[in-house]
C-alpha cells in the first residue's frame, strides 16, 4: 500500500500453515498459498523480514489473497471480494440496521436487513473465517518473535527494540479481531501464540474470558506501542491512541458483553484519546471520505484507519465496495471517480428522518434525484434515498490512481476523534464521570462543522440524542449495529425501521439476533463449540 511505508510483496510467509491453532477447525475455508508451508528460518535471515511480516498483518485488513481481486484467495468457498475484512464487517454492522439496505439477490444478502439469517449463511461464514485467519497471522508473528526465537537467530539489540514495538502492534491487531469476534459472535474458540502449533481443537471461551483477554492484551501492548502523534510518518500503523480507543470501545459495551457497567473505565481512556493523542478534527466532513483522505489535514482525525490503494490493494471489498455499490439510478459514476455503479446499497426513511434539515447538514449525503424516500420494492435501487459518502476523487475532483476506475484510493476510518467526542458525551450521561458542559462542547464541535449549528444547552443532550447524533456523524462506518444493541434498539420492538423483520413498515425481531450464529461449518469441524441460543 502506498500509505504503508514498508509494503510487503508476495512472500511465502504471508499465509501460514493452518495447523497453527484454529479457532474454527474449518480448514477447508482458508487456503494457504502452497498448501502446508511453514514459516522458513531462511525468511528471517533478512532483518527486514519482521517489518514485512508486520506489514502483512496490516494488509490483511485490506487485501483478500495473494493476487488481487481474484486468484489465490485467503478464504475459499465465496466470491473473493465478499470475503474481504472491512466488507464482511460492514455487511454485518450496517445492512442489519436502519442505515443500509441492498437491492441485490446475491445468495442470502437480503437476509441481513430482514433479520432472517441462519447458521448456514455464506457471508457470516466468510467473515468468521476472515477474523480467524487474521488472528492466526497475528499469533504466528508473535510466535516467531519470541525471545527464544530471536536468541536463536542472533538478533541484535537495535532490531529487538524495533521488534518489541512490532509485537505490541500485532497484539493490538489481534485484539481488534477478537473484539469483532466478541461483538458479532460472542464466545469462540480462542487461541494465542502459546497454543499448540500443531492441529488441535480449541475449547470455546466464554464472553467474559474473551473480554478479559482482550482487555489484558490491550493494557499490555499499549506500553510498547509508539507514542501518539497527530500525523504519523508511518500511517496507518497503530499507536497508543488506537489501543486506548479500542479499550474504551470494549468498556463502553461491557454491559452488553459481560453484564457489567464499565463506563468510568471507558471515560478514562476516552479522555486519553481526546487529550493525549494529538488528534484534532478535520476542517471538512466530506473530505474525510475522499480518495486523498490520507492527507495530513484530514487524517489528523483518524485514530486508526485501513489504507486502500487503487493500484496495490485491488479488491472488490473495502472502500471499493463502499464507493461502487451505492451508485446507481441517476447518479454519475464519474463524480465518484469510478467506471460504473453497482446499484446496490442505499438507506431507509428511518435514517433520513434523523436529519431535521438534511439540505443544510454536510453529513446528510443523500442523493434524491430519481429516488423515492420510501422503499416499496427492496430489489429496486431507486426505492430509497442513495448515500454519496465514499468517493474515489480527491479534494479537487480528480479521480484516484486506478485509471480504469475499478479500485479506489479512499481509506476506511475504523476509529475517528469525532467518535471519541460522542463516546465522552454518552459515557458522561451513563454515569462514567466527566463533565456535562464539556460533553456539550464536544457535541457542538461536530454540529458546528456539519452545519454551523449547536445543540443548545446541557439539557438538550440525552441518550436518544446521542444515539441519533452517532447515526448522523458515523453512518456507514460500521458502528450502527453495535450502537443499537447498546441502546436496546437493535432487535425487539423498541425501534422499528422499514423492512426490519422482512415487513415493509418493519416489525419486531427476536432478541437472540443480537448475536450472529456460529457458522454450521465451524460447529461441524469442532465439537467443542456450542451454538448461540436461538439458532
Amino acid at each position: 500500500m502506498k500509505k504503508v511505508k514498508y509494503f510487503v510483496g508476495k512472500i511465502s510467509v504471508l499465509l501460514i500453515l493452518l495447523a497453527t491453532a484454529s479457532c474454527t477447525d474449518d480448514i477447508n475455508q482458508i487456503n494457504p498459498e502452497d498448501g502446508n508451508q511453514l514459516v522458513d528460518e531462511e525468511f528471517f535471515s533478512d532483518p527486514n523480514s519482521y517489518q514485512q511480516f508486520l506489514a502483512k498483518l496490516y494488509a490483511g485488513l485490506a487485501t483478500t489473497g495473494q493476487q488481487g481481486p481474484a486468484g489465490q484467495p485467503d478464504i475459499t468457498g465465496i466470491d473473493e471480494g465478499e470475503s474481504q475484512y472491512i466488507r464482511g464487517l460492514w455487511v454485518m454492522q450496517e445492512l442489519t440496521t436502519d442505515e443500509a439496505i441492498i437491492a441485490w439477490n446475491d445468495k442470502t444478502i437480503k437476509n441481513f436487513h430482514w433479520h432472517t439469517w441462519t447458521s448456514q449463511d455464506l457471508f457470516i461464514n466468510a467473515t468468521f473465517n476472515r477474523l480467524d485467519f487474521q488472528v492466526k497471522l497475528c499469533n504466528e508473528f508473535l510466535r516467531q518473535t519470541s525471545d527464544e526465537k530471536l536468541d536463536a537467530r542472533g538478533v541484535d539489540a537495535t532490531l529487538r527494540d524495533q521488534i518489541k514495538t512490532y509485537r505490541a502492534e500485532a497484539r493490538f491487531l489481534r485484539a481488534l479481531s477478537y473484539w469483532h469476534f466478541l461483538d458479532l459472535f460472542g464466545g469462540v474458540g480462542m487461541v494465542t501464540e502459546d497454543s499448540p502449533s500443531e492441529f488441535f481443537l480449541p475449547e470455546q471461551a466464554t464472553k467474559l474470558e474473551m473480554f478479559e483477554f482482550i482487555e489484558q492484551d490491550l493494557l499490555d501492548c499499549m506500553v510498547d506501542m509508539n507514542e501518539p502523534t497527530a500525523v504519523s510518518n508511518d500511517y496507518p500503523r497503530a499507536d497508543k491512541a488506537a489501543a486506548w480507543m479500542l479499550l474504551s470501545k470494549l468498556y463502553m459495551n461491557a454491559e452488553v458483553y459481560i453484564q457489567s457497567a464499565r463506563y468510568a473505565d471507558a471515560m478514562m481512556y476516552i479522555e486519553k484519546v481526546i487529550n493525549e493523542s494529538g488528534r484534532s478534527l478535520a476542517g471538512d466532513y466530506d473530505e474525510l471520505f475522499l480518495a486523498d483522505n490520507d492527507r495530513a489535514a484530514i487524517r489528523k482525525e483518524f485514530i486508526f484507519a485501513v489504507a486502500f490503494d487503487g493500484l496495490r490493494t485491488t479488491t472488490f471489498g473495502g472502500t471499493t465496495f463502499l464507493t461502487h455499490a451505492p451508485v446507481g439510478g441517476s447518479m454519475s459514476p464519474s463524480e465518484f471517480g469510478i467506471n460504473g455503479g453497482w446499484g446496490g446499497i442505499r438507506t431507509t426513511s428511518a435514517f433520513v428522518s434523523k436529519f431535521n434539515d438534511f439540505n443544510a447538514d454536510d453529513r446528510a449525503n443523500f442523493h434524491t434525484d430519481g429516488q423515492t424516500l420510501e422503499i416499496v420494492n427492496v430489489g429496486n435501487f431507486t426505492d430509497g434515498y442513495a448515500i454519496a459518502k465514499f468517493r474515489n476523487v480527491d479534494v479537487n475532483g480528480n479521480p484516484g490512481s486506478d485509471a480504469a476506475g475499478d479500485f479506489v484510493d479512499t481509506d476506511f476510518p475504523v476509529f475517528r476523534l469525532a467518535d471519541a467526542y460522542l463516546m465522552y458525551a454518552e459515557a458522561q450521561l451513563r454515569g462514567g464521570g466527566g463533565d456535562a458542559g464539556t460533553a456539550l462542547n464536544y457535541v457542538n464541535m461536530l454540529r458546528q462543522r456539519a452545519y454551523g449549528g449547536t445543540s443548545g444547552n446541557v439539557g438538550s443532550v440525552n441518550l436518544q440524542f446521542i444515539l441519533d447524533e452517532r447515526a448522523r456523524e458515523l453512518h456507514w462506518e460500521a458502528h450502527r449495529r453495535t450502537d443499537l444493541i447498546r441502546f436496546g434498539q437493535f432487535t425487539g420492538g423498541a425501534y422499528i425501521w422499514p423492512w426490519k423483520g422482512n415487513v415493509p413498515n418493519g416489525a419486531p425481531t427476536a432478541t437472540f439476533r443480537n448475536l450472529f450464529p456460529i457458522p454450521a461449518s465451524a460447529l461441524g469441524g469442532n465439537p467443542q463449540l456450542v451454538q448461540n441460543p436461538g439458532y
